[in-house]
């Protein structure tokens, strides 16, 4: 049962039996059935299938609700009974890439504190080349990042998929259309990251696929922040994760323009020395695999 719950929030959160499947690692066809089994047994429609997407049905809505609460103390449970507090020592040292330290690791962290208060946190922050050196170096044993999982002195495991979307200031009405050409693509003006920032550099091994060598890129940050503070005040376009933007659609600050025919999609990664062991890092992997809200 509870596999069904984890499915079927998957689901819910991605808005997609494909996504869900590829985040849970496990074929479509058995997303699928888990959904229905959960339907037949709940005698209810929890989707609504259209010919491109899926969405929530209010009472679709009202279980994810309940799923919520029951994964949660589930994951209560587990850590009060399974997860004892001394495996963990008095502090946790790790890297992110900048992506995952503004988006996605606070939250997990926040979590992670409220069931293990002794257990103190030091976060290095930077771009993946950087953190990837940290971790070679010895200097850090571990971490979570965006890359390309091609240095063999490194051992990667999949943590969560992420999509790049261009988007803009939501005012912005310079063009007439919000699904772009790859020819347009090249002759707007782009904010880019830096050199060294993992982003960057799945944007462009992308766009090499599509004989795109350059955009045409008019300024230059160090950090997604930078550039979505930058967007706000101007009419120029940038590649950032969605999981950057999602607040700013919401408030509508932002908006996203498809590009034809381009999806750029990546996947965050934890990191370590390849044949580096450690009970630590493990089970904190563990940890934060399930209390990651898919």
């Amino acid at each position: 049962m509870n596999h069904k719950l984890k499915i079927f929030k998957s689901v819910a959160h991605h808005s997609s039996f494909t996504k869900a499947a590829e985040q849970l690692f496990i074929s479509q066809p058995a997303i699928s059935k888990a959904i229905r089994t959960l339907e037949d047994e709940y005698k209810t429609t929890f989707f609504l299938r259209k010919r491109n997407s899926i969405e929530l049905t209010p009472d679709g809505k009202s279980f994810l609700s309940f799923v919520n609460r029951i994964l949660n103390i589930q994951t209560e449970i587990e850590n009060q009974f399974l997860n004892k507090k001394e495996t963990f020592p008095d502090q946790i040292t790790f890297g992110v890439s900048t992506t995952v330290a503004n988006y996605i690791i606070p939250k997990i962290i926040a979590s992670f504190s409220s069931q293990f208060p002794k257990v103190n946190f030091n976060i290095e922050s930077d771009n993946s080349e950087h953190i990837e050196n940290l971790i070679l170096n010895q200097q850090l044993d571990f971490g979570i990042i965006e890359g390309k999982n091609t240095n063999r002195k490194l051992q990667f495991n999949k943590f969560i998929k992420d999509e790049i979307v261009l988007v803009t200031n939501s005012n912005n009405n310079t063009l007439k259309k919000e699904t772009i050409s790859l020819k347009t693509l090249q002759e707007i003006p782009i904010v880019d990251r830096e050199m060294g920032s993992g982003t960057r550099e799945i944007i462009y091994d992308v766009l090499s696929y599509q004989n795109i060598k350059k955009l045409n890129t008019t300024v230059t940050l160090n950090s997604t922040e930078a550039i979505k503070n930058y967007l706000y005040y101007s009419n120029s376009y940038a590649l950032v994760s969605i999981n950057a933007v999602r607040e700013d659609l919401k408030n509508n600050k932002l908006k996203i323009i498809d590009i034809k025919g381009v999806t750029i999609e990546r996947w965050f990664y934890f990191v370590s020395r390849t044949g580096y062991k450690s009970n630590v890092m493990n089970y904190f992997e563990k940890l934060v695999r399930n209390s990651y809200n898919f």
